[in-house]
């Protein structure tokens, strides 16, 4: 079978951030806007790989290089391409890093970094294009969340925390952004089957495993998470807000 990609009209020539785009989920994310006729910015620490996709997807795409644990550095970079290529309409709060540690031997400097990566960016990146959905009167912005708090997943105590946070994050924004125009969701990936995951994570144990625990029997990769996002940023989805939309095979529902 042929998959056919959905076209969102309003996403063509639209003005879409995507934070942690350059790769996994993020890279399919940006390509996937870019080929709805959207124009992008792109923030992600990994300076060579963001590069490479801009000029992969050419004028449409502007990369800038921003560590997002940086508040003042996400604000300017976020800044410097609204200058460029006008005030964003849509954010995609992305970046993430599902880090693994002991909880015997956390610090308070790692719990504070595990927030800062996971969490803290997303409020701030929300900030920073706010002026100009404010403006329009119109914006969508998609937090993106994660299964593994609703799961309870051991061995990563400061990511699933953070990505627990995020469900109410989402819900308190949408209230208080409602009355401008803007929209404010997330999407909630299940086990996604990216190149970090392969390279450092996944065991052929832990591959049959999700398979087992979900409903469908087919791994997940980043092409089944973006039309969720497309759908969210676009007026299709007009009248959805404050929600969470998992995307997980069925995982949850072991």
């Amino acid at each position: 079978m042929v998959e056919m990609p959905a076209v969102f009209p309003s996403l063509d020539g639209a003005r879409v951030l995507v934070t942690g785009g350059a790769t996994g989920i993020g890279a399919e994310l940006v390509r996937a806007f870019a080929d709805q006729g959207a124009r992008l910015g792109v923030l992600d620490i990994d300076e060579a790989a963001g590069a490479a996709l801009a000029a992969e997807l050419g004028d449409g795409v502007a990369f800038r290089a921003c560590d997002l644990r940086d508040i003042a550095a996400l604000e300017a970079a976020v800044a410097a391409l609204a200058d460029d290529m006008g005030p964003f309409g849509v954010l995609v709060n992305n970046a993430a890093r599902d880090d693994r540690h002991e909880f015997a031997s956390l610090t308070p400097a790692y719990w504070n970094d595990c927030l800062a990566t996971n969490l803290t960016h997303q409020v701030f990146a929300a900030r920073a294009v706010l002026p100009g959905m404010q403006a329009a009167g119109a914006g969508a912005i998609v937090n993106m969340g994660s299964i593994s708090w609703m799961r309870g997943r051991a061995g990563m105590l400061g990511y699933t925390t953070a990505k627990a946070a995020i469900s109410g994050m989402t819900r308190s924004l949408a209230a208080e952004l409602g009355p401008m125009g803007i929209r404010v969701n997330s999407v909630v990936p299940g086990a996604i089957l990216t190149e970090r995951q392969e390279k450092l994570w996944l065991t052929p144990e832990m591959n049959a495993r999700f398979l087992r625990e979900q409903a469908l029997k087919f791994r997940l990769e980043p092409r089944h998470i973006a039309p969720m996002v497309l759908f969210l940023a676009s007026d299709a989805a007009a009248g959805c807000t404050g929600q969470d939309f998992i995307v997980d095979a069925g995982l949850t529902l072991n």
